[in-house]
């Protein structure tokens, strides 16, 4: 079969790297795809917002199989266009993908269905979001109504800072319109992991457990990013959690949107806090999640294309879904500078010393080949270098061993990926 991936970052690196493994396939695409997918798939210069270009292409190419990688065109009815072509896609329609693109609905859903969350209040006016947070208990956590790249979440300790947010979010629209309208929640505190999960409409099938780092510096200081590292399995996330989670969140959330006529079918990124009084969900996404991906795709027995086809088709039920007795950890290289202002265009250097190595993985996320036919540089968080081990401590020893193979100038990366393991 054809396959076509839409997107061209770490996240749909891997997925090509996954999907080229079925047998089942025998040409894959990936638009626009970047430096390191184009040595797993033929590279299309096509957007992931050009909805007639990606469909048209897909008609041309008789794809059998579409994949929606981004947030930005599932928010936008990427689905809805290719089905409305007559093509075969996997992903959540729009009305499904409002599930991540507008925390309100999602804090309203989990509010009228009792899916376990932090209490929170939404504001569409900056004044009566001042007026709200002039009283409210501090720490709080604020975050933008809309998509905003993983990075539209501001957690404020004090008073003015909770201020300051608002103006940021609302006034000074950092994140653009997706501040028009912000949530703000209760501070929750404990362990946060993440759980991505495949869903049919109705049944839901929970994958391997992970964490992501979103800070930019060690021990978790400097600002959001879009991840900086990952570690798989969570050890905070026990069987009991396990338990819990499958009766209070994950079934209720997937029963939730096809009750409320917005039937879910695609991947919906549980991301949960595990608080001393039980876990709560922070957020949904309605996607794979980047950098998770990358640690917990590597650790799947199955063949990915049937379970794309079996949330498509609705037998999921059918599908036993496995993954390894081993750990994987991620340190994503990024240029300095990331998340605001670093270099581009950067020669890149030592990604033969992976080859032939079993456990070690290299996936692109901001690099390109230039005129001249080198491999450079092209974003902030540039590669995400991942490696198993039998158990989490060797995963992080072998994931920063192979971050030394690569060179390229102002390589930045954070130092304690995984380092929580050490506390379980």
């Amino acid at each position: 079969m054809k396959v076509l991936i839409v997107g061209g970052g770490g996240r749909e690196h891997a997925i090509a790297w996954k999907v080229a493994q079925s047998p089942k396939v025998e040409k894959l695409y990936c638009a626009p795809g970047n430096a390191g997918i184009a040595r797993t798939a033929e590279c299309v210069d096509i957007g992931v917002m050009d909805f007639d270009a990606l469909t048209t292409f897909a008609k041309e190419k008789e794809i059998d199989l579409t994949i929606i990688g981004p947030d930005d065109p599932l928010a936008a009815g990427a689905v809805d266009a290719f089905e409305a072509a007559g093509l075969k896609v996997f992903g959540p329609r729009k009305r499904a993908a409002i599930l991540e693109s507008s925390k309100a609905f999602s804090k309203d859903l989990m509010k009228k269905y009792n899916i376990p969350t932090a209490a929170y209040e939404t504001f569409d006016s900056p004044r009566k979001a001042l007026a709200y947070v002039e009283t409210a208990d501090m720490p709080i956590v604020l975050k933008a109504d809309g998509l905003a790249l993983g990075k539209g979440v501001l957690i404020c300790n004090t008073r003015e800072e909770a201020k300051e947010g608002v103006r940021t979010l609302m006034m000074d629209k950092q994140f653009g319109s997706a501040g028009d309208r912000i949530v703000v929640e209760e501070f929750m505190t404990g362990r946060e992991v993440s759980v991505l999960s495949f869903v049919d409409g109705k049944t839901v099938k929970v994958m391997t457990s992970a964490q992501d780092h979103k800070r930019a510096g060690d021990g978790d200081t400097g600002l959001n990013t879009g991840g900086m590292g990952t570690f798989s399995p969570s050890p905070f996330y026990t069987r009991e959690v396990d338990e819990f989670c499958r009766k209070n969140i994950f079934q209720p959330a997937v029963d939730a949107m096809r009750a409320e006529g917005r039937e879910f079918k695609g991947i919906i990124f549980f991301g949960l806090m595990l608080t001393p009084k039980g876990p709560r969900v922070l957020e949904f996404n309605a996607r794979f999640g980047d950098p998770e991906t990358q640690v917990v795709l590597p650790r799947m027995k199955n063949d990915i294309v049937d379970v794309f086809e079996a949330c498509i088709d609705g037998t999921l039920d059918k599908v036993d879904l496995e993954f390894e007795d081993n750990a994987a950890v991620c340190v994503v290289l990024a240029s300095k500078g990331y998340p605001e202002r670093y270099d581009k265009g950067l020669p890149i250097s030592g990604l033969d010393n992976f080859k032939d190595r079993d456990g070690y993985y290299v996936f692109h996320a901001g690099s390109k080949v230039n005129t001249k036919g080198q491999l450079v540089t092209n974003g902030g968080r540039v590669l995400g270098v991942t490696a198993l081990g039998e158990d989490l401590k060797t995963a992080r020893t072998n994931a920063y061993k192979a971050t030394e193979w690569i060179h390229f100038d102002n390589k930045y990366m954070r130092h304690d990926i995984g380092k929580a393991i050490d506390e379980a």
